[in-house]
């Protein structure tokens, strides 16, 4: 029986035509800039962003680590959102290698910032206080997609502000499908823009930072620093290239499935379940369930994150079949418990 693994888009595993295309790669020593697969992908991610230059990393983690420390120096303050990705689930990365204080604020109903709130964060021009230098959005924001007049008017307070600003565009090319604009028109109110390639473009590792010449140049002493640099890794990037070639129009099939399974878990009276937000959907079962709830589903091949509250992600290796499995193997659940 197929597994069924709603646990996150990272999970998705590389199909038999990218396999292909990363066997047959061309590839050299790109510490020396000499990967030409590698500079290809970089190529057609900064076009495709609309900025001068893209740097290809590892991970998310390291990209968005990478742009900070490109843009702030020590002693530097970013502000971001409480439960972002690149405050709350990267380390400390920030702090650790480059002195820089986050300033996190509350997360808005829709994923935005509050930007009276953001103009209130910033720190006066005072010796007592870190120097406030980026302001950091994330786009979707678990699931939700910033709305474009908001980005308008966000670039032209960071503007007044004197801040430069950074998108966690993990899941950008989500927010582009759903507002069905090309991935440039989010990217453009930004100074640099993060982007996985392995969460739902199924590529199976790594990240690209775009933004201008002078920043990305600083972000390879910074990818080198945080051990980044990687040799022969045209093999990488040919799974990036097919990517993003073949899979970001196929993105509106994991929100349609994100749909269905939100529909099909909101007619169980037990569950309390938010509307789906692109690929991604949260589902609260009664206090004290969820691990036997985990448990049942696996038993079952359905795999799914653990907490109180329950994020189910879709996937191009989550089908229409396993979006029906998953909502019977829920039912089943809660009508044993009835019995």
């Amino acid at each position: 029986m197929k597994t069924v693994d709603l646990r996150s888009d990272t999970v998705t595993r590389p199909s038999e035509a990218m396999r292909r295309v990363m066997a047959a790669a061309e590839v050299g020593d790109d510490v020396y800039g000499e990967d030409p697969t590698v500079n290809r992908l970089e190529a057609m991610a900064a076009e495709l962003l609309g900025k001068e230059k893209a740097i290809f990393v590892p991970s998310g983690t390291m990209s968005n680590l990478t742009a900070l420390l490109s843009h702030c120096g020590r002693g530097d303050e970013y502000i971001a959102g409480q439960d972002a990705h690149i405050y709350r689930w990267e380390g400390g990365g920030g702090a650790i290698f480059g002195g820089v204080q986050p300033q996190p604020l509350d997360f808005e109903e829709d994923g935005t910032l509050s930007l009276d709130r953001v103009r209130r964060a910033v720190k006066p021009a005072d010796h007592h206080h870190a120097v406030t230098r980026l302001l950091c959005l994330e786009n979707t924001q678990g699931g939700r997609v910033l709305p474009l007049p908001y980005l308008e008017e966000a670039a032209g307070v960071a503007s007044d502000l004197g801040l430069a600003m950074h998108l966690d565009g993990a899941r950008v090319f989500n927010a582009a499908v759903y507002l069905g604009v090309p991935v440039g028109e989010i990217a453009r109110h930004f100074d640099s823009v993060s982007v996985c390639l392995s969460k739902g473009l199924g590529a199976p590792v790594g990240s690209v930072l775009c933004g201008s010449a002078e920043l990305i140049g600083r972000a390879h002493r910074w990818r080198k620093v945080a051990g980044g640099g990687m040799r022969q890794a045209g093999i990488l990037a040919a799974a990036g290239i097919h990517a993003l070639q073949h899979n970001v129009e196929r993105l509106a099939k994991d929100h349609e499935n994100a749909k269905l399974l939100s529909s099909g878990l909101g007619h169980i009276d037990e569950l309390l379940v938010t509307p789906a937000r692109t690929n991604i959907l949260f589902v609260t079962p009664p206090a004290g369930t969820a691990p036997q709830l985990c448990k049942a589903l696996a038993a079952e091949g359905i795999l799914i994150g653990g907490g109180e509250v329950i994020r189910l992600v879709t996937h191009l290796d989550v089908d229409g079949a396993g979006v029906e499995r998953t909502v019977s193997a829920f039912k089943r659940f809660f009508a044993s418990r009835g019995n």
